[in-house]
């Protein structure tokens, strides 16, 4: 009987769920284990870009995905008087990036990722613990209560407070509030038609977007100390705060209850870490490079991450010691030397744009959106470009399709 390679992914969100399919798909035997007590996410949208899909074809449910994009032509950026600062077509920017923009609720992509690992791979309510990151002759160690558990590699997929990137660099400050909290909603909107938007004010901003499935998904951020919340409700303080913008920004907010609200302060990897693994033990997505949503690459950079590790977990690296932790040794420095420089440029473009989504000062705010509006209209494609390079990844090997080979 053949041996079987074990991963043990920590943590059992869109990355962890991503990365447990993507090794599943080579040949791995895996386990994710998840603290909570079931996969339920926490959140309510996200967007799935060109190079987020990519990294889902390798897992075989791209086109699924893509089949939710909604798509709404003109769309673009807008000032709270409803003034139009930019504007971008759907199809044209598909028809650019090779790939639409798609918007879905989260739990779709967590029960979708999590189908496609064999039963009894995922277990709730399992707190994980490294004990060992182990090395070329070990294999790496983590601790479930009083259970411990070894395997030829450790995904730590955690998320932005990571435990086990605490455990493998105990001297690196970790995550730093960014001195913004969001708000999100997703709701059902009967009759509502809009063009998705995102509309910045002074040291705020508030986005909306029509989801396929009639609902619609909004959010909103905003400057503010850390911690905080509204002495009445959340829902109310965003009724003060961005009742009187432009449609439909309103009728969403007339349409949410209390209990649909979701706030966050956000929190982010300021100083990069020396490297996205030590011995046995990898890190990805938020655990890795936890950044700030304004270009939405979150949970793009984390699916990315999953494939790429996949990827280079499968070239294993030859062990001097004997047995099966040293034959399979996966190739954790090239998964570090793919993944560390470009999540750092995304990271730190993502900080830049914060910066400029939340500028507060009257003339700096008065000159941004003069800027953007006279600049998209002698170049239409002008804020588009930024996001080439982003939109533009493709995996290091083709869709599942063509590697059937990998299944098991």
């Amino acid at each position: 009987m053949a041996e079987r390679t074990r991963a043990l992914v920590v943590g059992g969100g869109i990355g962890g769920l991503a990365a447990a399919a993507a090794l599943h798909r080579r040949g791995w035997e895996v386990t994710v284990l998840e603290r909570a007590p079931s996969l339920e996410p926490v959140g309510a949208a996200l967007s799935v870009a060109p190079n987020g899909l990519r990294a889902l074809d390798v897992l075989g449910i791209g086109d699924e995905i893509r089949d939710l994009a909604a798509w709404q032509g003109d769309g673009g950026l807008r000032a709270p008087s409803g003034r139009w600062l930019s504007r971008s077509d759907a199809e044209a920017m598909a028809a650019r990036f090779g790939g639409p923009l798609v918007l879905l609720p989260r739990t779709t992509l967590v029960d979708r990722l999590a189908a496609l690992l064999p039963s009894g791979a995922v277990r709730t309510g399992a707190p994980a613990r490294l004990v060992d990151p182990g090395a070329s002759g070990r294999p790496a160690r983590v601790a479930v209560g009083d259970e411990e558990l070894e395997a030829e590699l450790v995904v730590g997929a955690d998320g932005v407070n990571s435990r086990v990137r605490q455990a493998l660099f105990p001297e690196h400050p970790g995550a730093e509030y960014t001195g913004f909290t969001t708000w999100r909603l997703l709701i059902p909107l009967p009759g509502a038609e809009f063009a998705s938007h995102e509309t910045w004010g002074r040291g705020c901003l508030w986005g909306t977007h029509p989801l396929k499935d009639g609902r619609v998904y909004a959010y909103a951020a905003a400057a503010a100390p850390p911690g905080r919340h509204a002495l009445d409700n959340e829902l109310s303080h965003l009724r003060r705060e961005f009742g009187t913008w432009h449609q439909p920004v309103p009728d969403v907010l007339a349409a949410a209850r209390p209990e649909d609200v979701l706030r966050h302060d956000v929190h982010h990897i300021a100083r990069p870490l020396p490297a996205y693994h030590l011995g046995r033990t990898a890190l990805l997505g938020d655990a890795a490079h936890a950044m700030p949503p304004m270009l939405g690459q979150g949970a793009n950079q984390a699916v990315e991450d999953a494939v790429v590790l996949a990827h280079h977990a499968a070239h294993h690296t030859p062990g001097h010691a004997p047995g099966l932790a040293a034959r399979h040794a996966p190739d954790l420095a090239a998964y570090t030397a793919a993944r560390l420089p470009r999540t750092t440029d995304i990271a730190r473009r993502s900080v830049q744009a914060a910066r400029l989504n939340l500028a507060d000062g009257r003339i700096t705010c008065a000159l941004r959106d003069n800027t953007l509006a006279l600049a998209s209209k002698a170049v239409p494609t002008l804020l588009l470009r930024g996001f080439d390079t982003v939109a533009a990844w493709r995996p290091p090997y083709p869709s599942a399709e063509e590697h059937t080979e990998y299944r098991h």
